[in-house]
C-alpha cells in the first residue's frame, strides 16, 4: 500500500487499487481496493453475487479489470492470462476443481507445466517433487492414482499441489470447504496453517463466518460490488460480520417452538441398496417421521446419506424393504416413480441442484415449473401448457422467495448458488407437499439466504409437515431438527432428541462408536 507520500508497503503480498468490473449492465466490481499482507491466511466474505469470485477472477487472470491496478509485492503487474498469474507467483484453488478426471494425478500436475516434448522426463521430475511436497506439507496424494477415483477431499489436495508445483507464494482458495466433509475440512486448515509458517500468503473465499474466526488473520466484507471493510478477525465477531455482509442484523441461530408431532407420515424399514460394483450402500436402514417434525440425518458424506434420500424421493432403486407414506406401500423397484411421489405429495429438494434440481440453461419460469407441468392449473387446453400461467406462477415464486435478480427470463445458469437454491426450495416447497425430503439445504450458500432458508423449513413444519433433513453441517442438524438419527457405514448407528444431545455424542455415533461403550473404557 503507497502512504501519502507514495511510498510502497513491502509487508503486503498482493494490492488491489481502485477494481472495477462490469458485465453489460451488472457492476460485479465497483472501485475494490484491497490490501493482504504477506505471510497471512486473508479471508474475502459476502452474500452470493457480492464479486468475492469475480475480484479474485481478475486477480488470477480469468477476467480483466475496466480499471484498477494490481501490485504484487509492491509491484505493478500486468496479468492478462492465468499464465501470467502462474508466473507472478499466484495460484488458485476453484470451487469446481479444475482436474482432468481420467488422468491421474501426476498427469494432472504436470498438464501445462511440462519441461519439454518428452512427457517421461517431466513425469519423473514430478514424482520427485511431489512426493517432497506432499511429506512437507501433509498433500499425500497417490501419484498414480485416477483423479475420477479419489474422494473430493483428496482432489482438493491435488489442486493444491498443482499450485506448488508451479511454486506459487500465494494461493487462493474459492469455497474450499464446501464439498468437504467436517474431518477433510479440518485437515485442509491444518495445511493452510502450515503453508502461512513457511510465508504463503493465502486468500480464503467462504460463507462459513465459523471457519473464518478459526483460521484467518484478517477478513474483507464485500456487498454488492463494494469492498465494506477490512478487519482483524480477532477484532470482530460473527455477528459483526454477518450484519456487514448483509447489510442489516441477521438472526445466526434458529429460532422455533417445540414441535408437535402427530401420526407418522413417512416409514421405511428395513431398507438395502447395493450399487453397481456389489458395494452394500444401504443395509437394513428403518426410520419414520411425522407430521409436524423435522428429522435430521446426521453423518460424514459417503455413508449412505444420499442413497437413503433417492430412495425415498423415486430416483434409486432398493433391493430390499419397503417404504410406506401413509399407510400405503410405495414402489421401490422402478426409478421412474419420481413423478409418482410428487403426485402423493412428496416433495425432493436434491443434494446437487446442478445435477438434479435445474436444469441450467433453461428460464426461471420454467425451473420453477418442472415437475409440476402437468397440473391443471397450467393446462391451455388441447394437451398443451400455458407459458402464461407458469410465468406468473413464477412471478410469485420470485417475490415470496427473494429470489435475485427478478427476472423470469434469466437463465438458471446466471443466478447466484445461493439463488439458484431459492429457485428449487420455492418449486419444492409451494408444491404444498405433505412430506418434504431436503439434501445439503444451504451448501454453497451465503449466511442472508441461509437464514431464510431455514426459516422456509421450519414455517412448513409449523403447517404440519413432515420433513427429512440430510446435511454433512452438524450446527445445522442440530439446530433445525427434532429429532436425529446418525448414520454409519450405511447403517443407523444412534437416534437421539435434538434437546438430548450434543455435538460430541453426534460426533462420536458418526464414527461408529457408541457413546456409552466410549464413556466405560
Amino acid at each position: 500500500m503507497q502512504n501519502q507520500a507514495g511510498r510502497i508497503d513491502s509487508a503486503l503480498a498482493i494490492e488491489l487499487v481502485g477494481i472495477s468490473k462490469s458485465f453489460g449492465p451488472v457492476q460485479a466490481n465497483r472501485d475494490i481496493h484491497l490490501p493482504v499482507r504477506r505471510g497471512t491466511i486473508h479471508g474475502i466474505v459476502g452474500e452470493n453475487g457480492a464479486g468475492k469470485s469475480t475480484l479474485m477472477s481478475i486477480l488470477y487472470g480469468f477476467y480483466q479489470a475496466d480499471s484498477g491496478e494490481i501490485r504484487i509485492n509492491g509491484q505493478r503487474t500486468e496479468i492478462p492470462d492465468s499464465l501470467a498469474a502462474i508466473s507472478a507467483g499466484i495460484g488458485m484453488v476453484h470451487q469446481h476443481f479444475m482436474l482432468v478426471q481420467p488422468f491421474t494425478v501426476l498427469e494432472n500436475i504436470i498438464l501445462g507445466a511440462e519441461d519439454g516434448p518428452l512427457l517421461r522426463p517431466s513425469l519423473a521430475k514430478a514424482r520427485s517433487e511431489l512426493e517432497r511436497l506432499a511429506n512437507e506439507y501433509e498433500l499425500r496424494v497417490d501419484p498414480d492414482a485416477v483423479v475420477s477415483e479419489l474422494s473430493v477431499g483428496a482432489q482438493q489436495r491435488v489442486e493444491i499441489l498443482k499450485a506448488l508445483y508451479r511454486e506459487c507464494d500465494i494461493l487462493i482458495l474459492d469455497e474450499p470447504t464446501g464439498v468437504l466433509t467436517p474431518a477433510e475440512a479440518d485437515h485442509l486448515f491444518r495445511i493452510l496453517e502450515h503453508l502461512k509458517s513457511e510465508g504463503k500468503t493465502i486468500i480464503l473465499i467462504t460463507h462459513k463466518l465459523r471457519e473464518i474466526m478459526a483460521v484467518t488473520d484478517e477478513v474483507s466484507i464485500m456487498r454488492r460490488g463494494e469492498m465494506v471493510k477490512t478487519l482483524v478477525t480477532s477484532e470482530t465477531s460473527p455477528s459483526e460480520l454477518a450484519e456487514l455482509m448483509v447489510g442489516r442484523r441477521v438472526l445466526l441461530r434458529v429460532e422455533k417452538t417445540p414441535a408437535k408431532p402427530g401420526p407418522v407420515a413417512l416409514e421405511a424399514k428395513d431398507l438395502t441398496l447395493i450399487d453397481d460394483k456389489g458395494v452394500e450402500r444401504l443395509r437394513s436402514v428403518s426410520l419414520n417421521v411425522r407430521e409436524g417434525e423435522i428429522l435430521g440425518i446426521a453423518g460424514v458424506a459417503g455413508n449412505g446419506q444420499s442413497e437413503l434420500l433417492e430412495v425415498l424421493a423415486g430416483i434409486a432403486v432398493a433391493n430390499s424393504g419397503t417404504v410406506t407414506f401413509r399407510g400405503q406401500d410405495l414402489d421401490l423397484s422402478k426409478i421412474t416413480n419420481a413423478n409418482q411421489r410428487r403426485k402423493l405429495g412428496i416433495a425432493h429438494v436434491p443434494e446437487d441442484r446442478h445435477r438434479r434440481g435445474l436444469v441450467m440453461p433453461y428460464q426461471t419460469w420454467e425451473n420453477t415449473a418442472f415437475g409440476y407441468h402437468g397440473q391443471p392449473r397450467f393446462e391451455a387446453g388441447y394437451g398443451l401448457m400455458s407459458r402464461g400461467e407458469m410465468r406468473n406462477d413464477a412471478v410469485g415464486k420470485i417475490e415470496r422467495f427473494d429470489i435475485r435478480p427478478p427476472d423470469t427470463n434469466l437463465k438458471s445458469a446466471n443466478f447466484s448458488g445461493g439463488n439458484q437454491q431459492k429457485i428449487v426450495l420455492a418449486r419444492e416447497i409451494e408444491s404444498d407437499p405433505d412430506v418434504l425430503l431436503v439434501g445439503q439445504p444451504t451448501r454453497g450458500v451465503d449466511i442472508g439466504a441461509i437464514e431464510f432458508i431455514h426459516q422456509q423449513i421450519v414455517t412448513l413444519r409449523d403447517r404440519g409437515k413432515a420433513i427429512i433433513l440430510v446435511s454433512v453441517e452438524l450446527d445445522e442438524i442440530q439446530a433445525l431438527s427434532d429429532r436425529i438419527i446418525v448414520m454409519f457405514d450405511g447403517r443407523v448407528s444412534g437416534e437421539r432428541l435434538s434437546s438430548e444431545t450434543d455435538e460430541r455424542e453426534l460426533g462420536l455415533l458418526m464414527a461408529g462408536i457408541d457413546p456409552e461403550k466410549s464413556e466405560g473404557a
